[in-house]
């Protein structure tokens, strides 16, 4: 006997973006009463872990090629390293312009973040020798901006 799978029956599970439309549509009319509110919760909970994720992400990304660029001797590398820094830098620079209490979060995680960017860098390059901590500025100005290696 063959079991049939029941189609979803929402908007919401059967296509997100025709949902998101519809919602985005009933807000601006005032249609409140009318307005899917448990899925959009939801959704706007999801996008708050979601620009925490990506900082999150970000910053390890950054903190690795810092370090990589600071402590290992490989100057064909360097180009690529700082090429990383810098996109990394500047995509975390506008998420904090987009969301300013997010700065909170990026001071908050920094020091689990290194310990991240520690533990990738030292597992790939266990031939170069690399501090327990972070040995910069830790402010966030200093992060986004100072050229470490020089």
């Amino acid at each position: 006997m063959t079991q049939t799978i029941a189609p979803p029956s929402t908007l919401y599970d059967r296509d997100l973006n025709l949902w998101l439309g519809d919602a985005i549509a009933k807000l601006k009319a005032g249609d409140f009463h009318n307005l899917d509110v448990e899925n959009l919760i939801e959704e706007l909970e999801g996008l708050a872990g979601r620009d925490r994720r990506e900082i999150d992400s970000r910053l390890v990304t950054l903190i690795e090629h810092i370090l990589k660029r600071c402590y290992v001797n490989m100057p064909d590398c360097f180009g690529g390293w700082q090429n990383t820094i810098a996109t990394q830098r500047e995509d975390l620079i506008l998420i904090l312009e987009q969301s300013p209490s997010l700065k909170r979060y990026f001071l908050d995680r920094f020091d689990r973040n290194v310990a991240a960017a520690l533990r990738k860098v030292t597992d790939a390059y266990p031939k170069y020798k690399f501090p327990s901590t972070w040995q910069f500025g830790r402010d966030i100005d200093a992060v986004l901006n100072v050229k470490f290696w020089e």
